[in-house]
């Protein structure tokens, strides 16, 4: 295939030079967005009389023909073509004749692939927090059908104080809702179109980028030509907002694989989202939780990677910057991977409630709860602080628990202590009587649970 921009060489570029300049094999899925972009561009041109409305005509039914044809299977990827940009433009100008070769005035390749991967990006996030909204629904039904479900809560990994399991859940119910803000928020900056930018100069032709940002569905236009070619903020805001919530799913992944290890054995995950060992029979391994928590690490790579690819470009376009669609589109692919894996994997786990009960009536989780009760006798809290861990530290020299301390026990270490104290250190108790807003109350389990539902709306 010969270059478009043959004209000024005396000779074709080597194979191998050629093969690492292509970028075809990795960006012509970028298509639909290159035929989009250039379809509007020829109706701006026409519009402006740049070309008349027969060759836009011509050349609109020419590269809606090329989109047919790639969507049904008939025309395939020319992998001796440089780029997707060049494939589409050398197929309509075999199809259509010199006509072709009009739909790339006042347009530059550095605009055309600046406005693909915005195009292609916002499509691609708005698919992204879809499946993140399919998880957050996963959850938020787990959580609702186990907002009475007690558990210990921890800290530092240690038994900390109960909670109930709904409680938790929705902590990453929260966790991912900021993560649809943070997509959301980087596509609003994204939806500028550079097109028109050209080179980065602009152009003598007269154009209405405003025309063209409209039909494209953007906000508006970028207003310094030489930042409409160079920009990738864009690829970077959104990769870093993968990586967090790649994070958030790595932290749940962690938590799922403790959950169902036969040391806590508080879930079993669905025989269809494990497997087994290879000489071990009794395994069942929660391999797609640690696959999620690895495949975390490469979208963080990813992001390191634009990074420092970008960090000291000079302006404008440099060819350096063809490295940011694998990166990001990488991140893309892994992203929905995981999310399309997750979302079942967490509605078809099974709860095991009793060995959750039975978790938080050791390791002493109602403590604080007992200093409250003394704080309500009257008592300062730092001295009920020492005064329960005194009788914490009698409880495990005796082999024993809070709950099963006779009441002469505990007057042994305050008189303050009557019968009632037993019934306000009761697992329930504890949990029910956090009636603090975003505690792990039944009032506040409930209305986190119709903060989701509504957010889901």
């Amino acid at each position: 295939m010969e270059k478009m921009w043959a004209g000024r060489f005396g000779k074709e570029l080597d194979r191998e030079a050629d093969d690492f300049n292509s970028s075809i094999h990795f960006d012509s899925r970028m298509y639909r967005q290159d035929i989009r972009g250039s379809v509007s561009h020829a109706e701006m041109l026409a519009k402006q009389g740049i070309i008349s409305a027969e060759d836009c005509a011509l050349i609109k039914e020419g590269l809606l023909g090329i989109l047919a044809d790639l969507e049904e299977g008939k025309l395939s990827f020319d992998p001796a073509a440089e780029d997707i940009h060049m494939f589409v433009e050398s197929v309509l100008t075999k199809r259509i004749g010199d006509v072709g070769k009009r739909l790339h005035t006042a347009r530059s390749r550095n605009d055309q692939v600046a406005v693909d991967v915005r195009l292609y990006l916002r499509d691609e996030a708005g698919e992204i927090c879809v499946l993140v909204k399919e998880l957050i629904s996963a959850v938020l039904e787990q959580a609702e059908a186990n907002k009475d479900t007690i558990c210990p809560g921890y800290t530092h990994l240690q038994r900390a104080q109960p909670i109930s399991f709904g409680h938790h859940l929705l902590c990453y119910c929260m966790m991912l809702i900021r993560d649809i803000g943070r997509i959301e928020d980087s596509v609003k900056r994204m939806n500028l179109c550079p097109l028109g930018s050209c080179a980065l100069a602009g152009t003598t032709y007269n154009t209405d980028r405003q025309y063209t940002a409209a039909a494209l569905g953007f906000d508006g236009y970028t207003l310094n030509s030489i930042d409409g070619v160079s920009d990738r903020d864009f690829c970077l805001e959104l990769m870093s907002a993968f990586s967090i919530l790649m994070m958030h799913l790595s932290r749940f992944s962690e938590e799922i694989i403790f959950w169902s290890s036969w040391e806590c054995k508080f879930i079993e995950l669905d025989d269809s989202y494990t497997t087994g060992s290879s000489i071990m029979p009794q395994k069942k391994n929660p391999d797609m939780a640690e696959l999620v928590r690895g495949k975390t690490g490469r979208v963080y790579g990813n992001l390191m990677a634009l990074l420092t690819t970008l960090k000291g470009l000079p302006l404008a376009y440099n060819k350096d910057m063809q490295e940011d669609k694998e990166a990001v589109f990488d991140s893309i692919d892994t992203v929905k991977k995981c999310l399309r894996v997750f979302a079942p994997m967490v509605r078809t786990m099974r709860v095991l409630k009793d060995n959750m009960y039975a978790a938080a009536q050791k390791g002493f989780i109602n403590a604080t709860d007992l200093a409250d009760y003394l704080v309500k006798k009257g008592m300062p809290f730092r001295t009920a602080y020492k005064l329960v861990g005194q009788a914490v530290a009698y409880c495990i020299e005796n082999g024993t628990v809070l709950d099963n301390l006779s009441l002469d026990t505990l007057k042994g270490f305050s008189e303050l202590f009557e019968e009632d104290v037993y019934g306000e250190i009761s697992l329930e108790s504890c949990v029910s009587k956090r009636i603090s807003a975003g505690g792990t109350g039944p009032d506040s389990v409930a209305a986190q649970i119709a903060y989701v539902k509504e957010f889901l709306k």
